[in-house]
């Protein structure tokens, strides 16, 4: 690997770890944000029953939801931009600010209006520093030590997975749902200044010379097609499923725009890396959606225990993402290939839930399973993704690879939601869920499949 010019002087030792003393700065402010970006993900739907019961917002329910939804589409498209214009540093400086913004007017809001634009905010400031953090890593980190920040990243989501959603229920039945909000609001401010000094010595960046063309458009009608999508899927019903086309006919065009030339043909390289991440992010979710509804409506669970074996994966996730982050010298694709492999077992496995007689017990193991092949896949595909770019377009990338992530999501679960509304029903799912885990698991051995396309898969000493 080459060594670029933005970060050779971070680059002084290969063997320098992420709290060597020049990192350490970095390493906790990226760590901090992405944190708190888990726990508000993690909060906000434990407390939102509340929120909308106070603000007589009941019939808008899904609402904050899919406002911070579009909002991070369109913000990690433009960040993206921003950051091959410009570096990372605007978008790590504005983003975590309009997210504080937003988390302050939520968590004063009045009425929907307000909370509505809180969420707005948040998903502004939370789409355009995930971008920026991407783009960060690639500036800091030599290639070498990529799998073990990544490593870190996905160990950040354990915590707020564990204790996230009883934490956000304590403080609304003890203080206030606002506290879901206000109580992070200093902590964001906290790993802004962390990062201040990293950001303030970063060489001068070389500008994207290509025009790219079309992007704002592109990021407003993604963020359209994602919400379209999203609403059909919570909402499965013959005019929402039209409205939902109608989020797909606006997205298909968007993303000729917002991704890597070749991404759905998986063109080698870059484009089959992208679309390796749609595949395995939407298989995972969209199996995940049902998963609650399978074990509350055919096996009888309350709805806290039916989310136990969600919580309990994210344990299978960040151990399988904190050892792949010690074997730089496995090659990626083959690590990507495993996540796709126990990611289908995984999925194959709680299809056996699906029947009355099915062994709901075994759940949280089969889905421990998945939970470690996305521990492997992602934070892999993440490598790959940077050691496919260069200074004037790792912004670009590491957008199209978070929208990879939203639309593969969007698409399955959505799929999910027509095949359960057509086929059967949520108080007896079992006739749609069978056929729709099988189909999931054969996405997932397509992903396996497909890691044959994806290029160039070591690291450099």
């Amino acid at each position: 690997m080459t060594t670029t010019d933005a970060g050779r002087e971070f680059e002084a030792s290969s063997k320098s770890r992420l709290w060597a003393p020049e990192r350490r700065g970095p390493t906790a402010g990226i760590i901090l944000l992405v944190t708190l970006l888990a726990f508000e993900n993690m909060g906000v739907s434990t407390a939102m029953p509340r929120m909308v019961s106070e603000l007589d917002g009941n019939e808008m329910y899904a609402w904050p939801f899919l406002a911070f939804l579009a909002a991070s589409v369109i913000a990690t498209v433009l960040s993206g931009r921003l950051s091959d214009l410009r570096g990372p540093r605007p978008s790590l400086l504005i983003g975590p600010a309009t997210f504080l913004v937003g988390l302050i007017v939520a968590g004063t809001a009045q009425d929907m209006t307000q909370l509505l634009l809180g969420r707005v905010l948040q998903g502004l400031g939370g789409g355009a520093q995930v971008v920026a953090v991407y783009v960060l890593i690639g500036l800091v980190y030599p290639e070498r030590d990529r799998p073990a920040v990544f490593g870190l990243l996905a160990s950040a989501w354990v915590v707020p997975s564990l204790v996230g959603p009883a934490l956000s229920g304590w403080l609304t039945e003890t203080f206030s749902w606002r506290w879901v909000f206000l109580g992070l609001a200093p902590l964001v401010l906290l790993g802004v200044l962390l990062l201040v000094p990293v950001l303030r010595n970063l060489p001068e960046h070389r500008p994207d010379p290509n025009q790219r063309r079309g992007l704002p458009l592109a990021a407003l009608a993604a963020g359209a097609g994602v919400v379209g999508l999203s609403w059909a899927a919570q909402h499965p019903s013959g005019v929402n499923l039209l409205v939902g086309l109608v989020g797909l006919v606006v997205l298909i065009p968007a993303l000729n725009v917002l991704l890597p030339k070749g991404t759905l043909k998986a063109r080698e390289g870059l484009p089959a890396t992208i679309l390796a991440r749609a595949l395995l992010a939407g298989s995972f979710f969209a199996t995940e959606a049902f998963i609650p509804l399978t074990l509350t409506s055919v096996h009888g669970y309350s709805a806290i225990a039916s989310g136990i074996p969600l919580t309990l994966t994210a344990i299978g996730w960040s151990t399988a993402a904190w050892w792949q982050s010690r074997k730089p010298d496995i090659p990626r694709a083959k690590l990507v290939r495993w996540g796709f492999v126990l990611n289908a077992t995984g999925i194959a496995g709680v299809t056996l839930i699906a029947p009355a007689w099915g062994p709901a017990w075994i759940t949280p193991v089969l889905w421990g399973i998945a939970g470690a092949g996305m521990g492997l896949a992602m934070s892999s595909l993440s490598v790959l993704t940077l050691a496919a770019s260069s200074d004037v377009d790792r912004g670009f990338n590491s957008s199209a690879l978070q929208i990879s992530d939203m639309l593969g999501s969007a698409l399955l679960v959505g799929l999910g939601g027509v095949l359960v509304t057509t086929f059967a029903s949520t108080q007896a799912p079992t006739a749609a869920i069978v056929p729709f885990d099988l189909l999931m698991a054969g996405i997932a051995v397509l992903g396996a499949v497909l890691t044959r396309r994806l290029g160039r898969a070591t690291l450099e000493s």
